[in-house]
């Protein structure tokens, strides 16, 4: 059969005229016909990832292709390609890819696989996505998207809810779940969500909009530079940018290039949701009676050094210690967003934001 053998071909300057071909026979029944179904399989192949490949699973109905069908989801989170992939591994019931995908140690793979179910706006996805918020050994950035994708649908917002009010939403997924449900479409969702989960306040306790119409509004970059430097905000006393400031939290002279806006909102009004490694804060108990508290810089078998919320080091022997104890919550204070502006905190952001690795 000439299609067959046109189809058939490996030369990647004809895989443009083997899907013209395959488009007119869409629609047709491959198993009457094995020579052409192995054409097909074999363009397919060559398709692999692709958007092509989707759409020759879906122009065929050929079953078995989950592997590749992921392999797209994943890629194109955000994309249609990867939405509809994730919507056909759905409709397959065969879901053993995804829940490999978001339990897996590969905290990108399960962050977008995450995203796609989201997009997909499927309610199936609830049952996939709910246990991954309540198991807090997962990376914390996995449990945040599972809650941006729940959202998505109104089941998956509404079982959130229930969560919050039996109080069993884990705590540092609460301020994405206030973020997310104080901006669902649902009425009356939204009436108990600003009950339950209300916004975090601004100054002069005014709610905060969701981050969602935050990162709609253009900041300025000088005056966010501004902000930072003030000291009743309070940055510059704890993080470093470039030359300037102190090191007690992560330097920040890239962190536009580390962390999207979203991600930079999320940091300032919920800073115990996601510590960086070495910055854990600890609290530390002393036969004087005293207890110093910050990050232990360094330690030997007789010594601890630490380094307290004003950048101050303090050496301390490990045989005047009663008592350590890791903190759950950051050394970052929380509600530094009560000491600016709406557009104070929009401007700080945006340079923040702009803080990106030098191009090589």
């Amino acid at each position: 059969m000439k299609s067959a053998a046109v189809l058939a071909t490996n030369d990647a300057g004809r895989t443009a005229i083997a899907l013209e071909v395959l488009s007119r026979m869409k629609g047709m029944d491959l198993e009457a016909k094995p020579s052409l179904k192995s054409a097909v399989m074999k363009v397919l192949e060559s398709t692999r990832g692709t958007t092509n490949f989707v759409k020759i699973v879906q122009d065929f109905k050929l079953k078995d292709q989950n592997p590749g069908l992921f392999e797209v989801a994943v890629k194109n989170p955000a994309e249609e390609t990867g939405v509809e992939a994730m919507r056909m591994i759905l409709a397959s019931r065969d879901l053993k890819l995804v829940t490999e995908g978001l339990t897996g140690t590969n905290v990108t793979t399960a962050v977008q696989t995450a995203e796609v179910l989201g997009n997909t706006a499927d309610k199936e996805i609830v049952p996939l996505l709910l246990p991954v918020v309540m198991d807090v050994q997962r990376d914390v950035a996995v449990r945040k998207q599972a809650v941006r994708s729940l959202v998505r649908v109104q089941e998956g917002a509404a079982e959130l809810l229930k969560m919050a009010k039996e109080d069993k939403l884990p705590n540092d997924v609460k301020l994405t779940a206030s973020m997310e449900l104080n901006g669902v479409r649902w009425a009356n969702l939204k009436a108990e969500a600003a009950k339950v989960l209300p916004l975090p306040q601004g100054r002069n306790t005014e709610p905060l909009p969701p981050v969602i119409e935050l990162l709609k509004v253009k900041g300025d970059v000088a005056r966010g530079s501004q902000v930072f430097a003030r000291q009743e905000v309070g940055c510059i006393n704890c993080h470093r940018i470039n030359d300037k400031g102190n090191e007690v939290g992560p330097a920040l002279s890239e962190i536009g290039t580390k962390l999207g806006r979203d991600a930079i909102y999320e940091a300032i009004l919920d800073p115990s949701a996601g510590i960086s490694f070495g910055f854990e804060a600890w609290q530390i108990e002393l036969k004087s009676g005293d207890e110093p508290f910050g990050l232990i810089v360094s330690e030997t078998a007789d010594e601890l050094t630490m380094k307290d919320t004003k950048a101050i080091v303090t050496r301390i022997k490990k045989s005047d210690i009663v008592k350590r104890q890791q903190m759950k919550t950051s050394i970052m204070p929380t509600g530094l967003q009560q000491t600016m502006s709406t557009q104070d905190l929009i401007d700080l952001v945006e340079y923040l934001g702009s803080l990106k690795k030098a191009a090589q």
